[in-house]
């Protein structure tokens, strides 16, 4: 199917339909790069949008074809808006503006909405990147004005995972030459309302090695079963779309079918139906699991709806091979919370239209270690000397080296963390760190790892000063070792607040 559109000159909530990076994209290659092949595009005026994803960044590219007159350091600029709650209304101090830092073509800036037309001030973005190139591209021969943008999911508020329909971000831009002389805008007025942003849909179908898949249910999520060890727990390569490292599994999870053995077991061998069996930890014991879900089917200009279920005999019916869905081969999404923490087995079973006949597939058994449980997290105690500090007091730091100890908690019973931090929130958009642990050096690798129980901070140099006189929020923060099969999930925070003065 094409991922192409031409947005009219008032434009509703057309779907733009990102497609899968296969390798990550730095801004610094050329748009003519490999790399940038079969993209998500549409055509406006005065320049090409270009798209692809991987389950980390966007990767969009704005080419001017309009925009012929390689002059850098005059007035050539973008806008690149994001409706990040996706409520089609503007949030102030949540939907988000990129834009150039002033004579730096180089330089991507990050600012949120305020109101219409109204911004915060310019800051740098945690990892979103840009570049401009200048020069002919696939869309035209004629030298060119390209921006090409790396944008991390996380700034945007996006993600793969969706219960909703299809994973999207609603988006606007616009683009400026001094010469030729233009503004544009796409849509009219987009930063004044954002009732008619362009939507853009997220790739979620990469390209696994057929080596790495198993033999029956290929990945959960996007991580496949090969890569999940005998304890339940997924560990990935660094440079794969999801990186995991002895990762548990928790919240919605999608098992996802082998394609070529679905082919198979379809087309040669008759199968229609399937049932998906699961045992407790445990257990030997099989039983039938049953859940509802919906998955989208492209109807050639939109994802549509279409609901699965079990049916009286606790089987589904085998996904079509001749149509396009939002998450292909789909067998079954289900909800993990309030399933008992520990590994938890599944299996499949295939039978003919008459739903008794059986049929016979490559056994698997795929066992899962689910845990939905928070790191416990707390900070025990802070300390001015002997004297404990609590909360909303305000207290008085002599010289130098006088200052405050903490103790804090960042434990996670099943040894499922990944890390945490503590650090100190103060003034205005300041924060300092005081200590952080991660997983990947705080233990072998594929260990469990608890984390903390009321440790001492910081260990040097000891006691902390605060660097002004400000009330402070201390937080201690931790994050499990959990993967829903696209990223990483479960955090929790603990705070205390108080104000410290420097005598």
């Amino acid at each position: 199917m094409p991922n192409f559109f031409v947005p009219p000159a008032i434009s509703g909530l057309f779907a733009l339909r990102s497609t899968w990076a296969i390798a990550p994209i730095e801004p610094n290659l050329s748009i003519n790069d490999p790399v940038w092949n079969d993209p998500g595009y549409f055509q406006t005026e005065k320049c090409w949008v270009t798209a692809k994803n991987d389950a980390k960044f966007l990767y969009l590219a704005l080419d001017v074809v309009a925009d012929t007159s390689n002059d850098t350091g005059t007035n050539d600029y973008f806008w690149l808006t994001f409706d990040t709650d996706e409520n089609k209304a503007i949030s102030a101090n949540i939907d988000i503006n990129y834009g150039l830092y002033p004579n730096n073509p180089n330089k991507l800036g990050l600012q949120k909405y305020l109101g219409p037309n109204t911004w915060t001030g310019l800051s740098i973005p945690p990892e979103s990147e840009v570049r401009m190139e200048f020069g002919p591209s696939p869309k035209s021969n004629v030298a060119h004005r390209i921006w090409k943008f790396k944008i991390a999911l996380s700034e945007i508020n996006a993600s793969l995972i969706s219960l909703s329909g299809p994973p999207f971000t609603c988006f606007g831009f616009r683009v400026n030459s001094s010469n030729p002389t233009f503004t544009a805008n796409y849509p009219t007025n987009f930063s004044s309302s954002f009732a008619s942003l362009y939507k853009l849909i997220f790739a979620t179908k990469p390209t696994t090695a057929p080596s790495d898949l198993g033999p029956v249910i290929g990945t959960v999520g996007l991580i496949p079963t090969t890569r999940i060890g005998a304890n339940g727990k997924a560990t990935t390569a660094a440079s794969y779309y999801v990186a995991v490292t002895n990762a548990a599994f928790g919240g919605v999870l999608n098992l996802i079918a082998n394609r070529v053995t679905l082919t198979s077991l379809i087309n040669n061998l008759g199968a229609t139906k399937y049932r998906i069996l699961h045992a407790e930890p445990g257990s030997a014991n099989f039983t039938p699991l049953v859940s509802a879900w919906t998955n989208y089917r492209w109807n050639g200009s939109d994802y549509i709806p279409e609901a699965f279920a079990a049916d009286a005999n606790n089987q589904y019916v085998l996904p079509s091979l001749g149509l396009e869905y939002s998450i292909d081969d789909l067998l079954v999404q289900f909800s993990t919370y309030g399933m008992t923490t520990g590994l938890h087995q599944f299996k499949l079973e295939f039978f003919k239209a008459d739903g008794v006949t059986s049929v016979t597939a490559t056994p698997q058994v795929v066992g899962l270690y689910i845990d939905n449980m928070l790191p416990v997290v707390k900070i025990e105690s802070i300390k001015h000397g002997t004297t404990e500090v609590t909360a909303c007091a305000i207290e008085t730091i002599g010289a130098a080296p006088d200052g405050i100890n903490f103790k804090i908690t960042a434990n996670d019973p099943e040894g499922n963390l990944l890390r945490y931090k503590f650090y100190a929130n103060y003034g205005e958009n300041q924060s300092i760190n005081i200590h952080t642990q991660d997983y990947a050096t705080a233990v072998p690798a594929g260990s469990d790892w608890n984390g903390v129980t009321n440790f001492t901070v910081p260990s040097s140099p000891s006691p902390w000063r605060p660097p002004i006189t400000c009330a402070y929020s201390f937080v201690i923060a931790a994050y499990a070792r959990t993967t829903n099969g696209y990223s990483y999930i479960g955090y929790v925070s603990y705070f205390r607040n108080l104000t410290l003065l420097l005598g």
